[in-house]
């Protein structure tokens, strides 16, 4: 009420914001508040403050970027937005309780090949950080110039930009198969991306860190071009490998300029290519290496770094920087914008990796609240080994040198290789099977994300197997955990009328606790360190503990007996039942919609989701006494051994690709 008599607000209006708020201020940011207020004002633990906020405020984030609105209840200022702000201003006013946004990113990935090598699926398991409440962005997209995307559009009759399109159609329905939630999936051909490249060209360039050289190139008469590197292909000059790619060795790992092959060819024709002279910009990396070190030093010690990221890292340094060249002689690619090179395009592996900027612009126009925010931004790379050294050396680099107060790499996760069966994917020889091929195998996505996520090569390489992946499908899903989820709810329905029993804890009980709690607190430690094929084996193992706890007691015998029997078989059933809730939630990186799919079969409320994963981990008996479940049915199908046979034969190398896929 105004002094002049009039309300600000309608007691209508105050009603529906009121009620708007209610789920998400008093069961999330109410608690968090005056949790946070205890430990700044009486605690003196300010410091602590954004660690109790994080996940509210993360959620509030969240629910307005997805509302399209600027405000809680629409296009203009209401009561709720003024009860809520008012209420954490005295937190969020005080610099010192700020936050850290996390920023997760993936490598961005090529749109001509649309057949995926499998390992590329393995980094998306960020739907994690959503449930902890991380203040995230998670992009991808398709990098689109080049040579193989001038030849693939040559081929089938297409413009350049054509066949972009269509493939980075093609992109999209394989990730939204394989359930890959993005913030945004983007691409390279943009403006965007023409802009930003060329901003951070001309900063290297008025400070000094580009310099001009004349580079032998090999070009194929036969095809009449210059050879991109990944069309060349010959020995390796170090360690004589006879595959080696014109850019870099997959055996030995060594950089390679495509002139230093011996016996080269070119892999569209397989003649021999001869060397012709061309003018081109190169990166000084030896003039940005003691930046370099120095920011290494910090980002490797401080943050979450693979092992084998670190050691190629060092293997670059250790054999001493050399100028990269950022320049090549195309049409399709984007313009550098120097009148001297008006002729060329910026190299793949100086462009590409601005895509990650460039998609992000294209997300959000406030994109440098990301791109340009070290103090508050931590960056995650996902990538195979071999593409480490461009995202730990050579895009550091255009970022340090063009001294614009980038986001650098925080936590770079680099796998090993993964194999197919007893050899390697090549697509080329129709050896394997590619993420656009995984539909078509019948097999469900889930299990398909399972399995890739439980051979997921962390340390050390390894392969995927057909009859590996039948095994694990039959043993982990069908026998072990689906076995218990399923017997726990069916124990639910068949016992005790679709309502959750009473529990009355034991000694037993509480041994089970325990070792649930312990492995709970082991998965969110691994799965915060990124260790996400280790933090599944605890998932496994909660069941496994589970199966076991249901074998001794047998509810099944103790629900016709006494009334002290029929006691014991509803504890039993009850923690059951929500110990299958917990692994619903556990699951949910992993395998969305069976995870999904438990809580609709439970009927468990949504609040389990934030509960149980806050902090360090707490199991929360979710579904109380009286808890009605839903109709529960079997989680898994069996993986027949006919059927297995049938796949591995038909992606065992009659398959026949185009060489531009190789």
């Amino acid at each position: 009420l105004l002094p002049s008599g009039l309300h600000l607000f309608s007691s209508n209006a105050i009603c529906r914001s009121l009620i708007l708020i209610h789920f998400c201020f008093v069961l999330f940011v109410q608690p968090a508040l005056l949790q946070a207020l205890h430990m700044a004002v009486l605690q003196g633990k300010g410091s602590e403050v954004s660690k109790v906020l994080q996940g509210p405020l993360n959620y509030l984030d969240q629910s307005l970027s997805k509302g399209n609105t600027p405000y809680l209840t629409g296009e203009a200022v209401s009561v709720a937005d003024v009860v809520l702000w008012a209420a954490l201003y005295p937190i969020l006013s005080d610099s010192s309780l700020a936050y850290h946004d996390i920023l997760l990113f993936l490598l961005v990935i090529h749109s001509v090949t649309p057949q995926h090598h499998l390992s590329f699926f393995m980094s998306h398991v960020l739907l994690y950080g959503r449930l902890r409440g991380w203040n995230m962005l998670f992009v991808c997209g398709t990098d689109e110039y080049g040579t193989a995307t001038e030849n693939k559009a040559r081929e089938e009759g297409l413009t350049p930009q054509q066949i972009c399109d269509k493939y980075h159609a093609i992109h999209s329905s394989i990730y939204k198969w394989f359930q890959i939630d993005f913030d945004f999936f983007g691409r390279t051909t943009t403006e965007k991306q023409t802009e930003i490249a060329q901003n951070i060209f001309w900063r290297l360039h008025k400070h000094d860190f580009l310099v001009e050289d004349t580079v032998e190139q090999l070009r194929c008469e036969s095809c009449q071009r210059f050879l991109a590197d990944r069309f060349v292909e010959g020995t390796c000059p170090h360690c004589s490998y006879p595959e080696a790619r014109g850019d870099q060795c997959d055996k030995c790992g060594r950089l390679i300029n495509a002139v230093e092959l011996r016996e080269p060819q070119c892999k569209v024709c397989r003649q021999t290519p001869v060397i012709r002279s061309s003018k081109h910009l190169f990166l000084d990396l030896p003039k940005l290496e003691a930046q370099l070190e120095q920011w290494l030093d910090k980002s490797t010690s401080t943050g979450d770094w693979t092992a084998n990221a670190k050691q190629i890292t060092r293997s670059w340094l250790r054999d001493g920087l050399k100028p990269r060249c950022i320049t090549r002689d195309l049409k399709w690619g984007t313009p550098v914008p120097h009148p001297d090179f008006k002729e060329k395009v910026f190299y793949v592996w100086f462009d590409a990796p601005i895509g990650y900027l460039s998609i992000t612009a294209n997300y959000t126009d406030k994109w440098e609240k990301w791109w340009k925010n070290p103090h508050q931004v931590e960056l995650y790379n996902f990538m195979a080994k071999d593409n480490v050294p461009f995202h730990s050396v050579v895009f550091p680099c255009s970022l340090l040198g063009a001294q614009d107060n980038y986001t650098l790499v925080n936590h770079l996760v680099a796998t090993e290789y993964l194999n197919y069966e007893d050899t390697k994917f090549s697509k080329s020889r129709g050896v394997g099977v590619f993420g656009d091929m995984a539909k078509d195998t019948g097999i469900p996505s889930d299990v398909w994300r399972f399995y890739l996520l439980y051979v997921r090569p962390e340390g050390q390489d390894s392969a995927f197997s057909w009859a590996d992946m039948a095994t694990k499908n039959n043993s982990e899903l069908l026998n072990n955990l689906g076995n218990f989820i399923n017997r726990a709810g069916m124990f639910v329905t068949k016992f005790f009328e679709g309502c959750v029993p009473a529990i009355e804890l034991q000694q037993e009980d509480k041994k089970l606790l325990a070792l649930v709690g312990w492995e709970l607190q082991q998965y969110i430690q691994l799965m915060d360190k990124v260790k996400i094929r280790d933090a599944l084996k605890h998932i496994l193992n909660i069941s496994r503990h589970g199966n076991q706890y249901i074998q001794v007691n047998e509810p099944w015998k103790k629900i016709k007996g006494g009334d002290t029997e029929r006691q014991r078989a509803g504890t039993v059933t009850g923690l059951s039942v929500n110990i299958a809730c917990l692994l619903s939630v556990m699951l949910f990186p992993y395998m969305p919609t069976v995870s999904q799919t438990i809580r609709d079969q439970l009927n468990a409320p949504q609040s389990c989701i934030n509960a149980m994963l806050q902090g360090t981990g707490t199991f929360v008996c979710a579904l109380s006494a009286g808890h009605r479940v839903g109709t529960v049915s079997p989680l898994f199908q069996k993986l027949e051994v006919d059927q297995i046979e049938a796949l591995k034969k038909k992606f065992g190398g009659q398959q026949v690709f185009d060489v531009y896929d190789a």
